[in-house]
């Protein structure tokens, strides 16, 4: 688990936003998939909320690294 919390601290905000936004379509697109039919992996949904929650939180830690950045300045 902490191999993908690294490649996450290296990318920049905007990418993470990008990876967020993929990542919330992904989960849309599921909810609709179940709809219609049982889906094989019923454990893809949890997955993939948890790697929404993990961007979000290297956002936050991001700026939280910028602001701490620019008051020292």
């Amino acid at each position: 688990m902490a191999k993908k919390t690294e490649n996450l601290k290296g990318m920049k905000i905007d990418e993470l936003k990008k990876m967020l936004a993929d990542l919330r379509e992904s989960i849309r697109v599921l909810h609709f998939k179940a709809e219609g039919s049982k889906s094989k992996n019923v454990k893809e949904s949890a997955t993939l909320r948890k790697q929404i929650a993990r961007v979000l939180t290297e956002i936050n830690h991001a700026k939280d690294r910028a602001g701490k950045k620019n008051k020292k300045k």
